[in-house]
């Protein structure tokens, strides 16, 4: 089979020479029974692959199941791969087949495959190598005759190295590996796949197509899509339902797409960022530090000021100490409040040294300089909050962590973190 006509066959959109590539592998690898490892970000489309591949084997007449690792408990995990007996269990109470005894002679595709546990992953080393399993709470060995097909969004090798995959599964599964590319790794297929979404929208609803102007197809390609074609099909329904326009504008088309953040690539929507700073309180914390940090610079400068005058003097001849004296009382001092101005007579300031906590003479007034040394470490403050919310509501955990803003369970967690005594 040609390439177009496995692409028409399978409805694949794109002419990339990663994604050719991919598609090449898959249809020479799929006449074989050797295990495939397919690896690709979350929303590229990994499971079309494993389809194709079984579709094009000669396997394509037998059961094929795609099976979430990821989605199934710790658990019941073996149970569902392997099957269990009668009462080997709480709540066994028959006798069931796993995946791989009901799709024996067809192709069971395990995506997520870096979700399952140790235990998990040495009963899968031994069907791929054996062709043998034992049901939970079982001593019978059995044979399966099933191939199979992995899929990750991880990098398997890094998890080996951390002691979270099996080395040796890892080297099994990775027998014709397949990289799917990212849809940023594919910017010339964005426009046509965006197309080809819009117009089924409108086939299936009986409406009329949105067309992309030149600039907002610009601003398409030039968008990250971190959640890939399962993102770019979203936003195109989105604008297909949304739009009060059949022509999206470079405009239109950005009041769709979250904002992006050039540093981390994390995502955000509207005005709530995810990623950097999880949640308001750090928001919070975040912008106290820059004031406290833009306050100690004008102190800095004030102190400097003091010290040397002619500092003052040589940058606007039209500015005196005096006078600077009262703008910055004006700045710092609420409006409400009224203060004598500067006196002309005041004495000479005594000098200042930087660094070392100093009073403020104003107009012959002792006044506490504002500068409050205290620990800069956020959990630090965290651990303050909860004291202070469990001695508000004496030591009621449900109504503390109502208070904070977080769960009992995270409240409980946080108080053996910090040591707290209640």
């Amino acid at each position: 089979m040609d390439l177009q006509s496995l692409k028409n066959r399978f409805n694949i959109i794109g002419n990339t020479p990663s994604l050719n590539h991919a598609l090449n592998t898959a249809e020479q690898v799929a006449a074989t029974d050797l295990t495939v490892l397919i690896v690709g970000e979350s929303g590229v489309g990994k499971e079309v692959f494993s389809q194709i591949i079984h579709s094009l084997s000669a396997r394509k007449h037998n059961p094929f199941i795609a099976v979430n690792c990821g989605a199934i408990p710790e658990g019941t995990i073996d149970s569902e791969l392997f099957g269990h007996e009668k009462g080997s269990f709480t709540g066994a109470v028959d006798s069931r087949k796993g995946y791989f005894e009901t799709v024996s002679g067809g192709t069971i595709f395990l995506d997520e495959i870096g979700e399952l546990p140790l235990g998990t992953q040495a009963r899968l080393l031994r069907v791929l190598e054996t062709g043998e399993f034992i049901r939970v709470g079982s001593s019978k060995v059995q044979k399966s005759d099933v191939r199979v097909i992995a899929a990750t969004n991880r990098e398997l090798l890094e998890f080996t190295q951390k002691g979270k995959f099996r080395e040796d599964l890892y080297y099994r599964l990775n027998t014709v590996p397949i990289r799917v590319p990212s849809l940023r790794d594919r910017k010339e297929d964005i426009p046509l796949l965006f197309r080809k979404f819009v117009v089924d929208f409108a086939e299936k609803y009986k409406t009329k197509p949105i067309f992309l102007e030149d600039s907002a197809r610009t601003l398409l390609t030039s968008y990250a899509w971190p959640g890939n074609v399962r993102e770019l099909k979203n936003i195109a329904e989105q604008i297909s339902v949304l739009s009060k326009t059949d022509h999206i504008s470079e405009e239109v088309l950005a009041g769709f797409l979250p904002i992006q953040d050039p540093h981390n690539r994390s995502m955000i929507k509207g005005n709530t960022p995810v990623g950097e700073f999880a949640n308001e309180r750090e928001i919070l914390y975040k912008l106290f530090f820059d004031m406290k940090k833009d306050v100690n610079e004008l102190k800095k400068m004030f102190f400097e000021i003091l010290q040397n005058p002619n500092i003052a003097n040589s940058a606007n001849g039209n500015y005196t100490r005096e006078s600077i004296l009262n703008e910055l009382k004006e700045d710092i001092l609420p409006a409400n409040i009224q203060s004598p101005p500067i006196s002309t007579t005041t004495n000479a300031l005594p000098p200042v040294q930087i660094g070392v906590q100093q009073p403020m003479i104003l107009d012959n007034q002792l006044h506490t300089d504002f500068e409050v040394e205290e620990s800069l470490n956020i959990m630090d403050k965290e651990k303050e909050l909860i004291l202070k919310a469990l001695k508000k509501h004496k030591g009621r955990r449900k109504d503390a962590s109502t208070d904070l803003g977080i769960s009992e369970r995270t409240l409980y967690r946080k108080i053996k973190e910090y040591d707290i005594e209640e």
